[in-house]
């Protein structure tokens, strides 16, 4: 067994009564059930965290086209065109 480091938790009376159902019910202790929580919360790769200056460089560039409008005589369809051809 791996060396244990003792943690206080302070936990809602609903968890505390789900956790003690879930141990019943599994066989486990309520220690075993938190730590495979904290293993299981540990293994999930984090989401990238926002680039704030490529975000903002990206709304620039999007004012940009907006604020220079259509493109004059490069597409003679429209969109609904193309779904009734479908």
């Amino acid at each position: 067994m791996r060396p244990m480091k003792r943690k206080q938790v302070y936990i809602g009376a609903d968890q505390d009564r789900r956790l003690r159902e879930l141990s019943r019910r599994q066989g486990k202790t309520e220690s075993q059930l938190i730590r495979e929580g904290i293993d299981r919360l540990l293994n999930t790769p984090l989401p990238d965290t926002l680039d704030h200056e490529a975000w903002l460089e990206s709304l620039r560039f999007i004012d940009n086209l907006i604020r220079k409008g259509a493109i004059k005589g490069k597409r003679t369809w429209k969109r609904e065109d193309v779904y009734e051809r479908r």
